[in-house]
């Protein structure tokens, strides 16, 4: 039995390491042949657990669409720094788009990365990379993502063992103070962002793209109507691309976790809290979404 555990310690470590090494292999081959590889056509730049895992997995159903090596690319925000060579290696190859283009007319590829949203700096290279690029983002009713948020950074990282009554109203705290301090309120772009309350305070993070690009070339959708509607949803978008329209077949939700309902007296508390942050948002989109508790 002893022996039988140890060659099967022995066989599993070995496919790690052949696992290792294809990847190692893979990502060279990638660089190496990244001068014969496209750039994106579009972003889809947030938010964190508003459902751009499932909007991955549905646009890379559409025949017009090839996907990049992976989700939440990061390039140009934590990995500019890696340049622009290995950005490129990340996405298809050009003679895929000539092959996509002669059998469907069209070709799109794009880089999907939910903290792209919060980060000025990110806007400003964006615009910089590609001007007249188009936007995608999914904002959801910003009290369901800060819980959705808190759950998933306890199951994926053991990050809170703080309740999450505690956590809202340490940010709450934090918040309130930076703002009568302006030296402090600096800390909006670092610090802020990684605060789950912070996060959706959509407006203040969208101001920044609505200075730098058209506002034409920005389509942003509510969760609620995503996730309810996502057949229309999927043809809004599709139409913004100035692609055809086409039926996803697998409509599967991706990423989901499942955790305790939320306490009446938190939710009572954070509709208030987040009123006037998504008077704002609506104000300044110039429509409203149904985010009432």
């Amino acid at each position: 039995m002893k022996y039988n555990n140890q060659s099967k310690n022995n066989g599993s470590a070995k496919k790690l390491y052949q696992k290792f090494r294809y990847g190692l292999v893979k990502r060279h081959f990638y660089y190496l042949t990244s001068n014969s590889r496209v750039l994106p056509n579009f972003f889809v730049i947030g938010g964190v657990r508003c459902g751009t895992t499932s909007l991955y997995h549905y646009l890379n159903q559409h025949n017009c669409i090839v996907k990049s090596a992976y989700d939440e690319l990061g390039y140009f925000d934590d990995n500019f720094h890696l340049g622009l060579n290995w950005y490129r290696s990340l996405f298809p190859m050009k003679s895929t788009r000539a092959m996509v283009e002669s059998k469907y007319k069209k070709f799109l590829t794009y880089d999907v990365t939910p903290f792209y949203i919060y980060n000025p700096t990110v806007v400003d290279r964006i615009f910089k990379f590609s001007p007249d690029t188009k936007i995608i983002g999914i904002l959801r009713n910003p009290i369901d993502r800060a819980y959705s948020n808190y759950n998933g950074q306890i199951q994926d990282e053991g990050y809170a063992k703080s309740t999450f009554e505690k956590v809202v109203h340490a940010e709450v705290d934090k918040i309130e103070k930076s703002k009568n301090d302006p030296e402090n309120y600096g800390f909006l772009v670092d610090e802020f962002y990684e605060m789950i309350l912070a996060r959706g305070f959509y407006a203040k993070q969208l101001e920044y793209w609505f200075k730098k690009f058209p506002r034409k070339n920005i389509l942003l959708i509510s969760s609620e109507n995503f996730a309810n509607k996502t057949v229309e949803t999927l043809s809004r978008i599709f139409n913004f691309l100035d692609i055809p329209d086409q039926k996803i077949i697998d409509l599967t939700k991706q990423n989901k976790i499942v955790y305790p309902k939320m306490k009446n007296s938190t939710r009572d508390f954070l509709v208030d809290y987040f009123k006037p942050y998504n008077e704002k948002l609506f104000e300044l989109l110039g429509e409203r979404f149904d985010w009432q508790n």
